[in-house]
This record gives C-alpha cells, sequence and structure tokens, in this order.
C-alpha cells in the first residue's frame, strides 16, 4: 500500500528554533494492529495550524522580520505604525515637542459669572421659597444665566437647608454651605466671599426685608467706578428700638472712620471681587466693611434702597449686639489709625498718664518742703505714683507693638495695589 510522506522543510531542520512545536502525538497502540497502520488510520493532531504568512528562511534575521510583519495588521486596515509616535492613550495637542504652539482652551467657571449674591441666614425655612423665586427671576434678566447664589445656613435648626437642597436639584446655580453650628454674620460673609466666583459679589439678607430688585440698581452704581456700593434703608421699617440705636452707631462710625454714609449695617451691598478678596471679616466687623474698604484706599458710595417689613419669623439679634459693636468700633478706629504705628496711640495715652502723675508728685513734694503736708497722710501721691506706672507701661507696651510691626513688615503685603504695568 502506498503511504503519502509529508514533505521535510529543510528550513526546519537546519534552523530548528524557528520551527514551531507541534503538540504530541496520541502514543497508544491497540493490541494486535501494527504501528505503522495505527498511525495511518487516525488523522494528525495539529491543535495549532500552521501560520501561512510565515516565510521561512535560512536566515535568522529576516525570519524574525517576517514574524513582525506578520503579526502586524494588513495595510488597509490600520495605518503604519511611527516608531517615534506618542502611545494611544496621550492625546497630543499640538507639534511634537511644541504642545505650547496650539494652546488648549480650558473652562473656567469664574469667568462665566458675572454676579455671586451670598446670602448668610438662620432659620428662615419660610423666606426661602418665595425669596428663590424673586432672586432667579432679576438674575435672569440682569445677567443673562450668569449668576450664582450661595446661601451660608449659619446653623440653622429648621428645615432651611432642606429647601436650599430642592432648589439646587432644579436649579445647580443656587448653593450652599452649611455650619454645623451658629458662628455669626462675619463667619458666614468670610466663607461665601471665598467660595464666589463672580466678577461681582452681593450681599443681601434672607429674611425678605432687602429687594432683589435693588440687585440692578446696585450695579449701574458700581458701574460708574466704584469699587463698593452699599444700600441706604432711607424708609427704614422697623420699630424704633432699632432705628434710634443705628442712627447713633451709623453717626459715631462716620465720624471716626472718615466716610460719611447713612447705613453702615445695610444687608444689600455690592463689593468687585478684588475687595472681598482683600478684606478679613471676623468678629462682629461685618457691620464695618464700607469703612475697611474705604481705609485701603477703595471706592465707596451709598444709594437709596427699598426696604421691607419682616413678613416672617423674628430678627435674630439681640441687645448684646450694641456691646459687641462697641468694642468692634473700637478695633476698627484702632485698625484703621494706628495699625502701623501702635506707639502713636500707645504712647499718647502712656504720655499723658505719666506727665499726669508727675505733676501730682511735683505738687506733692513742694507741699511737703514747705511743711505743709506729709507722703504718709495723702492718698494722692500714690495715685501720682500709679499713673506714672501705667504711663510707662502703656509707653512699653507701644514700643513693643512697633518692633512686631517692623518685624512683620511686607513692602507689598500691607497695602492694597489698584493696578500693575
Amino acid at each position: 500500500m502506498n503511504t503519502p510522506i509529508e514533505p521535510i522543510d529543510k528550513s526546519s531542520q537546519d534552523n530548528p528554533q524557528q520551527s514551531r512545536p507541534e503538540a504530541p502525538r496520541e502514543r497508544k497502540i491497540e493490541d494486535n494492529q501494527p504501528r505503522k497502520q495505527k498511525h495511518l488510520n487516525q488523522p494528525r493532531i495539529n491543535p495549532k495550524p500552521r501560520d501561512t504568512n510565515i516565510v521561512h528562511n535560512k536566515n535568522p534575521e529576516q525570519s524574525k522580520d517576517n514574524l513582525r510583519q506578520a503579526d502586524m495588521p494588513a495595510a488597509g486596515n490600520q495605518k503604519t505604525r511611527n516608531p517615534n509616535a506618542e502611545p494611544s492613550n496621550f492625546k497630543q495637542t499640538g507639534p511634537r515637542n511644541n504642545p505650547s504652539s496650539q494652546p488648549v482652551k480650558q473652562y473656567n467657571q469664574a469667568n462665566d459669572i458675572l454676579l455671586s449674591v451670598v446670602i448668610p441666614l438662620l432659620n428662615e425655612e419660610e423666606s426661602i421659597p418665595e425669596l428663590a423665586l424673586q432672586l432667579e427671576k432679576e438674575l435672569q434678566e440682569l445677567t443673562r444665566g450668569k449668576y450664582e447664589v450661595i446661601f451660608i445656613d449659619d446653623g440653622s435648626t429648621d428645615n432651611s437647608y432642606s429647601y436650599i437642597k430642592q432648589l439646587n436639584q432644579r436649579n445647580k446655580r443656587f448653593k450652599c454651605i452649611r455650619f454645623r453650628q451658629n458662628f455669626g454674620k462675619s463667619a458666614a460673609l468670610s466663607v461665601g466671599f471665598a467660595r464666589a466666583k463672580g466678577k461681582y459679589v452681593a450681599t443681601m439678607d434672607a429674611d425678605l426685608q432687602d429687594d432683589p430688585a435693588e440687585l440692578k440698581n446696585l450695579l449701574a452704581k458700581m458701574k460708574e467706578g466704584y469699587d463698593l456700593v452699599t444700600g441706604w434703608k432711607k424708609d427704614r421699617k422697623d420699630p424704633v428700638s432699632k432705628t434710634l440705636p443705628s442712627k447713633f452707631f451709623n453717626y459715631v462710625t462716620s465720624k471716626t472712620s472718615g466716610i460719611k454714609l447713612h447705613d453702615f449695617n445695610c444687608g444689600l451691598k455690592m463689593y468687585r471681587k478684588e475687595v472681598t478678596d482683600h478684606l478679613e471679616v471676623y468678629g462682629e466687623m461685618h457691620r464695618y466693611l464700607p469703612a475697611l474698604a474705604y481705609r485701603d484706599g477703595f471706592k465707596v458710595a451709598e444709594i437709596p434702597v427699598m426696604h421691607h417689613a419682616r413678613r416672617y419669623g423674628k430678627s435674630k439679634f439681640g441687645m448684646s449686639r450694641f456691646l459687641k459693636g462697641f468694642l468692634d468700633l473700637l478695633t476698627v478706629v484702632f485698625v484703621t489709625r494706628f495699625m502701623k504705628r501702635p506707639l502713636h496711640f500707645f504712647g499718647l495715652f502712656g504720655t499723658l498718664f505719666s506727665i499726669l502723675g508727675l505733676g501730682i508728685n511735683v505738687y506733692l513734694t513742694i507741699e511737703w518742703i514747705l511743711g505743709n503736708t506729709y507722703f504718709s497722710n495723702r492718698p494722692l501721691s500714690q495715685l501720682g505714683i500709679a499713673l506714672i506706672i501705667v504711663g510707662v507701661q502703656l509707653f512699653s507696651v507701644g514700643l513693643i507693638g512697633e518692633m512686631l510691626v517692623k518685624n512683620n513688615y511686607d513692602k507689598t503685603k500691607n497695602y492694597s495695589i489698584k493696578d500693575w504695568l
């Protein structure tokens, strides 16, 4: 019987490393059956067919090149790979080694926001829905959608935050920062100023006494070249217990700060972003923001605004605000006039006390020389000595303050700079 014989590849014998190993053939031989006949009757087992694209060659280097070409897809299916090309997951934005020639435009949310409205609140769940509707209407017309509203929940115990969450789900321009406890209006404004991204930053109360329709008047005044515009509640809808102390407060603040305004503590204000970035708001200093801005060289203006009576809830400020306001007024006076020269403040009172004490002791000394009195029975001598000691201590505190100012002095950081050329 003629048995076909498979051709033997000479290249595989000469170069056995290039030939693909075949799977082991079945070695089992049945009884009483010749080995050769068994081999002919069973099909040849080859689990991995020979790649027809591989051309065997006696030259090993040429065989390796053929293997590389066989593993590559056809030219019609994919472009020829450049060995100098970047990986596929790298997105090249310009010519190689020169990415700056074609800069990629990046989205900046701050450039798309014209006006940020910061609203501190405490337990104003009844006012929030109506206030949000008014703000949405006014701001959409005023900014054509380029606005954001940032509520600062100063530790509310009612459902104020739940209403704001619903607003946020409907309109992502309404945002909220929620405090764990009540920190005060100054802290709320400080956090809101840091979060605001608009070119202009407005503030207002959440009790519906401030009218959102006044925002366009504030913005129009800002465009006249001012850095801060504050509202004046000319026709104030509050009881006498709040209006009379407020008039006295505004009068004293105007005299001490050097800027004449009718209503320093009006909730409706508008700032340029650089003003809010510059001001440091803490304690109860939110009442004196116009004075602090004026101290640093910003242009401040005032316009009359509409004021409404409170419709829901009650005022969150008690009688303690008068004492805190007075102490903060002293702080403003010291900060605005003597922050960079503390010796002028402490040295003034120290010198007065020392001169007064020295005068008392000189008088008592003359009386003692003339024999008209004795130091043992004159308490006035102890007062004179005490005044001299206090005067020296105040003068020393002023000197220490001057040394601290000089040590922490920065030629640019301590001054408000408007432009660079």
